[in-house]
């Protein structure tokens, strides 16, 4: 019998022992009717010490259902001081479940006792059930029981969890109405449940009404700007703060550089790490892996690198969340070596560390080393206490799909699904990407199927993916219709309309939802210009080009780049203005490079002007002469016009360089099944195309006798 065991079987008769001395001197000092009262009251309250001395020791949950038994046979749980050591001690070894039945069962003078109600708000706090704790909140407030300062900074973390600014201003009400509002720490968590439901101007007003304020009060103001990105509004209350003679500490340096890093102004963030590192005030854990993130984010290798130094001699290895940080530098920034190193010397490793590894491997383009790693997680023996969750997965499926090997990312998402982890957004978006290039419409309606079935539909990431999908499938009655379901739209959805549009010849269409886009509070950015202009390319709409791309510096502020000007390029050359897209090319500001000949070239292809094409292949051959696809234009547009000696040249040329053009491939989706088709690859009893190469024959035939004939004006051969 344990220690614990002999107190509980023996916590009856210890009672009566210690009870004895004062059962005597009761007899001494007061008349029997009263000696008797003492008496009971001196061994319920002695009792109830020694349960409650019990509770807060119990160290294994049977203990604790002991004691509750105990408390139950002794007829102790008529204490409401009980009750909620009860329910705080279920609490503690996270049974939520059995601290409720507790608090349930407990007797019902218990209920008016506030210390009871705060136990089960901070159970069910602790335990992420912030809706029950509103339940709990409204159920006090109807049986008529107030809050103190304890019961008001749960209810506010659960308010704030929440996210109903409704119900935070319900509480702010009631603070005032119970007389909280000065106390301090009610009123700080007052500004932090502000911060999380984004109402920072609420918690600005309450702040400017303290009559006191503590370093906490300065940086919760600080970190609610920092939560809601805005980073003008933390330098702010910063600035204000050193202006009223309180020197800002970790806590504030580190809210402060998190403010900087969430809106993406790195240069900030660094400088203000600078800043902080001259005052000499120290450092922090959280606010190195802010910095170290700022660094993955911005590319800034070099300071990556001293901050890893310094993290080195201030002595935080053991962090690590710090090491994980840094694992995620080395690999964003192409130093996937160093990521390996740094992961292989860890003593201890976590998910984090692993899907980090992975993650560095998979964005680098190295698809087979992160699925190496990967596998080696999936082995119970090399890491027995973790195991891949939806963020390894989603970095080997995205990695495969980002370097084009849709196969293999296709096949593990089946292994995702069978291994029964659910996929996340960026998951999805990743295999939506394959869908799209693949042009695999039955695939992505069965992940359209499958994103609203785990409610991810609403997801703007999943949105646009399937805008995407859509568009590139040809099915754009689908991707309007997704667009229009999209609540909260952004630019990226946008986009991928207008050019959705634009790639299939509708180009008033793509200028429709231009105007609209614009209507409803949208500014064109540079992709945007691309796909507008790339529409009116595609759909012949000259004037309507010229117009927007003048507009772009004008109207929008926005200097054209090489890929604007490959479109204007394009767009003047197919519609046969060639002089104006040659000198076009000729003036622009910066140095066009080989797309933007190549859109001319194009054009004296199809307009058969070997003059242009000429001169435009002599720049491009001293641009890019690794290329195949400018020697290939030119000799076409020579044979077209029947210069096959020329044509012939450009040819030997070219294969005197050790060039040689790829095949061209196209795709087709067929019962769930992708089919390859390859220029020059007539195999059809390796492929199975032998039909579909038939029925080719046959359109053929319909064509002609139907008065069409093929165009042979980029045949490479004198036929």
């Amino acid at each position: 019998m344990t220690n614990m065991d002999y107190l509980l079987h023996g916590a009856s008769s210890r009672c009566m022992i210690l009870l004895s001395p004062h059962l005597h001197l009761a007899k001494l000092s007061y008349p029997p009717i009263f000696s008797r009262r003492i008496s009971d009251s001196l061994h319920h309250q002695t009792h109830n010490e020694l349960l409650d001395h019990l509770l807060r020791k119990s160290t294994t949950i049977q203990q604790c259902q002991q004691l509750h038994t105990q408390i139950i046979l002794t007829g102790a749980h008529t204490s409401s001081f009980l009750a909620a050591r009860l329910v705080a001690t279920y609490t503690r070894f996270g049974l939520l479940f059995d601290a409720q039945k507790a608090f349930e069962s407990a007797q019902v003078d218990c209920f008016s006792s506030l210390l009871l109600w705060n136990s089960i708000l901070r159970a069910n706090v602790t335990c992420g059930e912030h809706e029950e704790a509103l339940r709990v909140y409204l159920r006090m407030r109807k049986l008529g029981v107030g809050a103190d300062g304890f019961s008001f900074p749960l209810v506010m973390r659960a308010f704030g969890l929440i996210g109903d600014s409704r119900l935070c201003r319900n509480v702010h009400s009631h603070v005032f109405q119970m007389g909280s509002q000065y106390n301090l720490h009610v009123v700080n968590e007052l500004l932090v449940m502000y911060g999380k439901v984004g109402k920072m101007e609420d918690a600005r007003r309450v702040f400017d009404r303290m009559a006191e304020r503590t370093h906490v009060s300065w940086n919760c103001m600080v970190s609610g700007f920092a939560t809601n990105f805005d980073c003008d509004g933390a330098i702010e209350m910063f600035c204000k703060m050193e202006s009223e003679g309180l020197e800002p500490n970790l806590v504030t340096w580190t809210s402060l550089l998190s403010s900087y890093a969430r809106c993406g102004r790195h240069e900030a963030t660094l400088h203000f790490y600078g800043e902080m590192r001259k005052m000499r005030i120290g450092c922090t854990a959280e606010a190195l892996a802010v910095v170290i993130s700022v660094c993955a984010d911005s590319g800034s290798l070099h300071k990556g690198e001293v901050i890893h130094g310094y993290v080195i001699k201030g002595g935080f290895e053991n962090y690590l969340f710090v090491y994980n940080s840094l694992i995620c530098m080395y690999g964003r920034n192409g130093a996937v070596r160093d990521a390996k190193n740094l992961f292989s010397e860890m003593d201890v490793k976590n998910i984090v560390s692993w899907n980090a590894l992975i993650s560095s491997y998979a964005e680098s383009g190295l698809c087979d080393e992160a699925y190496a790693v990967f596998s080696q997680m999936e082995n119970s023996d090399v890491c027995p206490m973790v195991s891949p969750n939806v963020i390894s997965w989603s970095a080997v499926v995205g990695g495969f799909a980002s370097k084009g090997h849709g196969k293999e990312s296709l096949e593990l998402f089946r292994r995702m699904q069978t291994a029964k982890v659910l996929a996340n957004s960026i998951t999805i978006s990743s295999i939506l990407s394959v869908c799209a290039e693949y042009s695999a419409l039955g695939l992505g309606r069965e992940i359209h199927g499958y994103t609203i079935k785990a409610i991810m539909d609403g997801n703007i990431l999943v949105g646009n993916g399937l805008i995407n999908m859509y568009t590139k499938c040809g099915s754009l009655d689908k991707a309007l219709l997704v667009f229009e379901e999209i609540d909260g739209r952004d630019l990226v959805s946008w986009n991928l309309m207008i050019a959705g549009y634009g790639m299939h010849g509708l180009g008033n269409y793509a200028l429709e939802t231009f105007e609209q886009m614009m209507k409803a509070g949208y500014n064109p950015d540079g992709v945007t210009f691309v796909v507008v202009l790339s529409a009116c390319s595609h759909a012949g709409l000259v004037s309507e080009g010229r117009k927007i791309f003048k507009q772009m510096e004008s109207k929008f502020r926005i200097e054209p780049q090489v890929e604007h000007y490959s479109c204007i390029v394009d767009l003047l050359g197919r519609a046969g203005f060639l002089q104006e897209a040659s000198e076009m090319v000729r003036s622009m500001p910066i140095e066009p490079n080989s797309y933007v000949w190549g859109a001319l070239m194009n054009s004296c292809r199809m307009h058969k002007n070997t003059d242009i094409a000429q001169e435009t292949a002599s720049r491009i051959f001293s641009l890019d002469s690794d290329t195949t696809g400018s020697y290939t234009l030119l000799s076409n547009i020579y044979a077209s016009t029947g210069r096959w000696d020329d044509s012939a040249r450009v040819r030997i040329s070219a294969k005197a360089k050790g060039l040689k053009k790829i095949p061209g491939q196209s795709w087709i989706e067929v019962q769930k099944k992708v089919h390859i088709f390859s220029a020059g690859n007539n195999n059809t009893l390796e492929t199975g195309t032998e039909e579909v190469y038939n029925i080719l024959k046959d359109l053929g035939l319909q064509m002609e006798i139907e008065g069409s004939s093929p165009d042979n004006s980029s045949v490479l051969q004198d036929v």
